[in-house]
């Protein structure tokens, strides 16, 4: 019987074919990305161009792309196998401020990340100066242990002027900042020595995150913290633990990454099964185990980790009285002008800080602007980058200034650094300020 005779389209056998054939299938952008396909979250952006215009770099920068070509845009490149990542992706900053402002939820900075990650492993010739140098900033933790060791040496040597034009000319890390001091007791070594946890609890249980600055340069952040949960009441636990990741990330390192975040799930994972939430001092760090540990690795745990993952003032928000117990409180003379960081602002804590600090009585906080500091992380070390960094901070600078406090104020590290680089302030970090209130 024919086709005419039974009524049937002769293109319908044609049709079926094109119907099979149009179906999605998974392409493999990246070869490391195995568990991942991000072609529907590059489809997804519409090209509105909000990412570029948030984005800090894009702002001071005329020949950076920005975030809307370094994600979606290349994504859609690399479906073809003879496109390279354009080395442009090694200027992206990763503030992530252009995920936050995605109408269209496309996962910007994971594409970032694995991009990177394959420009490092690929097309970055690795005797190279930048890589060389990267390699040694993404992993500050290991340098820090060794540094920490023999701290008062370590601080000479690396404040020397001689040393740190060395650094530049060698290595192409900038020689106008002055290196991070170390301190003379790390956290760990002053947490070892106080005998561990005052407080044992099987109902208030938190594990310590500090990640590398707190407990290397700023123990007395993780101080702050200890003596701020255990007035409350709670058990703090403090796990073995590598680098949270984020300068890794940030310089394509993503092996260096995988091998830390392996380790921080593994350990954070048990502390949880032990009754413990997560808590972080570094908003960069607490950001990591959030969401890029999520979207970029799936070891058993990181799951629950990132879902039981909290900034440790949020945590107090959340689950103490903590505006109370400020209310009641007072400190003397304490005005902070207050920068909240791009990954505090991601996860929706910007407004925080100020809150809190203006029911201490006698401080105050006045945030000075939604402006990046600039420095991000290791972005800002970066001999060819410092420039562009300092021009990001600026309006940040001079936000500051017109401030009536002489006193800054922010919950990240390095966004410290580039507030006094660029101020001559001293900088305090939330935890401290409260600690001092209702403990000290």
């Amino acid at each position: 019987m024919s086709d005419a005779e039974s009524g049937g389209d002769p293109h319908d056998a044609r049709n079926e074919e094109t119907v099979e054939s149009d179906e999605f299938e998974p392409v493999q952008v990246f070869p490391e990305s195995e568990e991942m396909d991000l072609r529907p979250g590059s489809d997804d952006c519409y090209k509105c161009s909000t990412c570029d215009s948030v984005c800090p770099v894009a702002e001071v920068d005329d020949e950076f792309p920005g975030p809307k070509f370094q994600g979606p845009e290349q994504w859609r490149l690399k479906r073809k196998d003879d496109r390279d990542i354009d080395d442009s992706v090694m200027s992206c900053s990763n503030c992530m401020r252009c995920d936050s402002s995605c109408p269209s939820d496309v996962p910007l900075s994971q594409m970032h990340n694995t991009a990177r990650g394959q420009f490092v492993q690929e097309q970055m010739e690795k005797l190279s100066q930048e890589y060389l140098r990267n390699r040694i900033l993404a992993n500050y933790r290991f340098f820090a242990e060794l540094g920490s060791k023999v701290p008062r040496l370590t601080n000479f040597l690396m404040g020397n002027v001689v040393v740190q034009s060395v650094n530049e000319k060698l290595l192409g890390i900038t020689s106008e900042r002055e290196f991070p001091e170390f301190a003379d007791e790390t956290f760990r070594e002053w947490w070892t020595n106080r005998g561990g946890a005052k407080i044992e609890s099987d109902e208030k249980r938190v594990a310590y995150f500090h990640g590398c600055y707190s407990n290397y340069n700023t123990p007395e952040v993780g101080k702050s913290l200890v003596r701020l949960f255990e007035y409350f009441g709670y058990e703090v636990l403090v796990p073995p633990q590598k680098c949270s990741g984020t300068p890794m990330f940030a310089n394509g390192m993503l092996a260096d990454a995988r091998r830390a975040a392996e380790t921080n799930v593994s350990e954070f994972a048990a502390a949880i099964e032990e009754g413990a939430d997560v808590i972080a001092s570094c908003t960069s760090c607490s950001m990591s185990l959030r969401q890029e540990y999520p979207e970029l690795f799936d070891f058993e745990g990181t799951a629950s980790v990132a879902a039981q993952t909290y900034e440790a003032v949020e945590y107090l928000r959340l689950h103490e009285d903590l505006a109370a117990e400020l209310e009641r409180a007072e400190v003397e003379d304490a005005d902070f002008a207050y920068h909240a960081p791009c990954h505090a602002r991601n996860q929706g804590l910007a407004g925080q800080a100020v809150e809190m600090m203006d029911l201490l009585g006698g401080a105050s906080a006045e945030d000075v602007g939604e402006s990046c500091s600039g420095i991000s992380g290791t972005y800002g070390w970066k001999a060819e980058k410092y420039d562009t960094s300092m021009e990001i901070g600026a309006e940040m600078f001079d936000h500051m200034e017109d401030a009536e406090a002489e006193t800054g104020m922010t919950e990240c590290p390095t966004c410290a650094m580039q507030m006094e680089h660029g101020t001559g302030y001293e900088i305090r970090h939330p935890l401290e300020v409260m600690a001092e209130a209702l403990v000290e």
